[in-house]
């Protein structure tokens, strides 16, 4: 990560002062006049990124540090003295609440199979994330659910800030990628940065786009939870129920039906692992809340991936209506994606009967 180096003992003088004593009042920015002694959390000054923004935004919605003012600075006589400090001071000491990640020999990482080293937003959510879920969604920190969304905000938010701040690809490989992507949350972040063309742009300014980075940064994760929470919890336990019937619903035990449109693509490949389905699920046939009809999904070959382990027939594909119905044999057929990893039936068994014939064809 680059830092912006400070020339001139007048300048960091300058900047520590304005730091600790002109912060602005809203959003953890507070003047040193109030009659409270709220807690200090120290960042460094500069260029920002998505790491510390967030973990200033997490550690702000614990009970130590509730509420805390945000100190900017890199003067180390000004972290000294403040409550905790974030990516900065080249320390990690979380008895002294410093949570630094760039120091020589730092090679902390999350634990539970994850390897990515941690950036100072990971050593927050390692050290509070239990607390900081439990609190979002008012369960009692040692509740299983709250471990198992621990872990799962970690996976599915948490690392990408780690390892991007950390310099570390996605993919091991040396191609260029297909297309541009720059809508990740980390460069989201770091456009909020003040851009440099006009000149002498003040600390106040830096400090309102830092707020504005934690806000953007501290509510997506916020999001993160509650899908979590409210979507993602109630659909693992739906999947797996689903996973137990499946020879009900063809002897074969490729195919699971869903009552509703939940998010099971999100769980059927770590379901089928720990549960030990064999053979895997080839078609998904749910419930279509908005039509009233009934769909039935081909399972994708991996989490990430667009191919499907068995596309809908060929002879299908692009079909609708009364010519998929004639094509297919089976009456109710609404349409066959030309792509062939979904298809639809105004029914629920001619949904049932389009994945069982699939099922069959070569």
């Amino acid at each position: 990560m680059n830092f912006l180096s400070i020339s001139f003992a007048g300048a960091m003088q300058r900047r520590a002062f304005t730091a600790v004593l002109n912060r602005i009042p809203s959003c953890g920015f507070r003047s040193l006049s109030s009659s409270a002694a709220p807690k200090r959390v120290g960042t460094h000054d500069g260029k920002f990124h998505c790491d510390e923004a967030l973990g200033c935004f997490m550690i702000r919605r614990t009970a130590k540090f509730h509420d805390a003012d945000i100190v900017r600075s890199r003067d180390p006589l000004v972290l000294d003295k403040l409550d905790a400090v974030l990516d900065v001071g080249g320390v990690y000491d979380p008895s002294r609440d410093r949570y630094d990640h760039h120091q020589k020999g730092f090679e902390e990482v999350f634990g539970c199979g994850y390897v990515t080293k941690l950036s100072s937003a990971g050593l927050v959510y390692k050290h509070y994330g239990k607390e900081i879920i439990a609190k979002e969604v008012q369960l009692d920190s040692d509740h299983p659910d709250v471990d198992r969304l621990f872990l799962t905000v970690y996976k599915n938010f948490i690392e990408a800030v780690d390892a991007i701040d950390n310099g570390i690809s996605q993919y091991n490989t040396t191609q260029l990628p297909r297309f541009v992507n720059n809508t990740s949350l980390s460069l989201r972040v770091e456009r909020l940065n003040p851009d440099g063309i006009c000149p002498n742009q003040s600390l106040a300014k830096e400090d309102e786009s830092f707020q504005q980075a934690m806000k953007v940064a501290g509510n997506e994760f916020l999001e993160c939870i509650n899908f979590h929470a409210k979507s993602w919890l109630p659909a693992r336990s739906i999947v797996i129920n689903s996973l137990l019937a499946r020879k009900s619903i063809d002897s074969s035990g490729e195919i699971i039906m869903l009552t509703n449109s939940v998010p099971w693509k999100l769980h059927i490949f770590e379901l089928e692992k720990e549960l030990k389905i064999t053979p895997i699920i080839k078609y998904v046939v749910y419930a279509d809340d908005r039509s009233e009809k009934w769909r039935l999904q081909a399972v994708a070959v991996g989490p990430d991936k667009f191919d499907s382990r068995k596309p809908l027939p060929l002879s299908w594909r692009g079909l609708n209506d009364d010519e998929l119905s004639q094509a297919s044999g089976i009456g109710g057929c609404t349409f066959v994606h030309i792509s062939g990893f979904i298809g639809g039936n105004r029914t629920y068994d001619g949904a049932l009967a389009m994945a069982r014939t699939s099922l069959m064809l070569a």
